[in-house]
């Protein structure tokens, strides 16, 4: 049998103390993006879990898009990244 070997850490410790693992990312096929999905897949570039290109990749994302998110993320928290506040928040 052979198991294919991914790159980079199988889990990661987030700042508040919780352990992250690739299982706890989205699915790659994910078509309906809600802010607590947006946020793990944030959180898993920000502390290693997967690499920026790799995440892109994977979600079919680009730079810009992921960029927004990353910026809501760190500015704003998790309440940003929904789509219903993108209003609010950009006019800070």
């Amino acid at each position: 049998m052979y198991i294919k070997r991914s790159e980079g850490p199988g889990a990661v410790t987030l700042p508040d103390g919780s352990i992250m693992t690739r299982a706890d990312l989205p699915d790659p096929n994910t078509s309906r993006w809600v802010a607590s999905r947006k946020l793990a897949v944030v959180r898993a570039v920000a502390t290693g879990l997967i690499s920026r290109e790799d995440a892109l990749r994977r979600y079919g994302l680009s730079e810009e898009e992921f960029e927004q998110w990353c910026t809501a993320a760190t500015r704003f928290g998790k309440g940003a990244l929904k789509v219903t506040a993108l209003k609010k928040y950009r006019q800070l």
